[in-house]
């Protein structure tokens, strides 16, 4: 794998590429991306003018009607480019809703540097991208020129810079050699090119320093808070099981045991009957109470490893089910309680609700992260919505700042990942 990066947008100058096939997948992926930057400068172009045309109708009145929807369509434009940068390098995060009025959006520094963005892509993305694309159709015309030269008219028989006129063989491979020439130049500065169409967008379309440490908090208060949701839903859970089971066993054992102990002197046989139904709803309390302590945490995860834990899971599925487990050693009890959890209410919904013939678990550890996968050949349709549990799974993820996706199209398959953070 090389050691260099070779990227043009990665927010830095490329790196030298190693050879010859790096310097030519560099500059593939560089011209792809100038391809598609022109798209965006002819977006920030009709941008450009429309702008000057608000601000020019402004000075009459009427401007003023326009400039609402002009800062939204500003937004949309600066957004593209934001999307756009963000799959070639760094993601670039998109920011909040802007003003909507003229006297906030001139003095919105965010604002400001969106229409700066604007006046520089519209001008230098366009004649970057036009060159960038030139470059390679001028070097493969030139190359290929001893294969058409003779099917032209003679005055046409010119090399792409029109300095001669080609009139014998020699010529037409000098401008073969000017082909390659040309060929060296594009693999030499289309990176750069492509780096310094980005640079504009990076530079003014970057949110603020420290917006990356205020949507971290964010993020950290909303899974703090669902933390808490899963944890009061959790306890609730224990209360409904323990009240409506448990609790009620024990109170139909303690009813029996007094009625024994009344029936004991005056009908022996009946006290008997009585004690024998006593102890089969201690027996039941004592069973559910085993059930509620094992949804807390299940001893199987600490008498042995999570692997077993849900392969005893997929035994247990009425789905066939398929466990690859390549984890090594132990992690966290609650990385554990929670990967065991996401597994088990997945394969009870597999089994009620998808009509699969097949599922499949796979767990791996990677990069200090612990990644779960389930999917089914089901009927798809999954909906987090839907009551099925799914809203719960996500919930106990991110509360361990974990990462929870759904990919569930009619028709099937479904797959459920979960990527749990559980340190190296």
């Amino acid at each position: 794998m090389p050691t260099h990066d070779t990227s043009p947008v990665a927010g830095h100058r490329p790196a030298r590429p190693l050879g010859v096939l790096a310097r030519a997948r560099a500059a593939l992926d560089s011209f792809e991306h100038l391809v598609g930057g022109i798209g965006t400068a002819i977006l920030a172009l009709v941008m450009l003018l429309w702008l000057v045309f608000t601000a020019v109708t402004c000075l009459f009145g009427i401007g003023l009607l326009l400039v609402p929807g002009t800062l939204r369509a500003l937004r949309a434009v600066a957004g593209r480019e934001r999307a756009r940068l963000s799959r070639w390098g760094p993601e670039i995060i998109g920011r909040g809703p802007g003003p909507t009025r003229l006297r906030e959006a001139v003095t919105d520094p965010a604002t400001r540097r969106e229409v700066g963005w604007v006046a520089s892509h519209a001008v230098l993305g366009t004649a970057l991208g036009l060159v960038g694309m030139t470059l390679p159709f001028t070097s493969v015309t030139d190359a290929s020129f001893p294969l058409w030269w003779g099917l032209v008219p003679p005055a046409e028989a010119t090399p792409s810079i029109g300095l001669w006129t080609v009139r014998d063989w020699p010529g037409a491979f000098a401008v073969s050699l000017l082909g390659v020439g040309w060929l060296a130049v594009t693999l030499a500065v289309v990176p750069g090119m492509a780096w310094l169409q980005a640079w504009p967008g990076r530079r003014l379309l970057a949110p603020p320093p420290g917006t990356d440490l205020v949507m971290r908090v964010a993020q950290l208060t909303s899974t703090r808070a669902a933390a808490l949701d899963a944890h009061a839903a959790e306890l609730r859970r224990i209360e409904r099981a323990l009240h409506d089971g448990a609790q009620n066993r024990l109170v139909a054992v303690t009813v029996l045991l007094g009625a024994s102990r009344r029936a004991v002197a005056r009908d022996p046989a009946g006290a008997d009957a009585l004690l024998e139904r006593a102890q089969g709803a201690a027996e039941q309390a004592l069973a559910e109470l085993r059930a509620v302590v094992r949804a807390i945490l299940p001893p199987v995860l600490a008498d042995r490893s999570l692997g077993d834990a849900l392969s005893g899971l997929a035994a247990n599925c009425p789905v066939p089910c398929r466990v690859e487990a390549d984890v090594d050693g132990r992690f966290a009890a609650s990385v554990e309680a929670t990967a065991y959890f996401v597994v088990a209410e997945t394969l009870t919904n597999v089994a009620r609700h998808s009509g699969a013939a097949h599922a499949a678990v796979t767990v791996h550890h990677d990069d200090g992260r612990l990644r779960v996968r389930v999917t089914d050949d089901g009927r798809g349709g999954a909906d987090e919505h839907g009551g099925s549990g799914l809203a719960g799974i996500r919930k106990r993820v991110e509360a361990l700042d974990g990462v929870f996706t759904l990919a569930s199209p009619p028709g099937g398959p479904t797959t459920l990942e979960a990527e749990l953070p559980c340190g190296s």
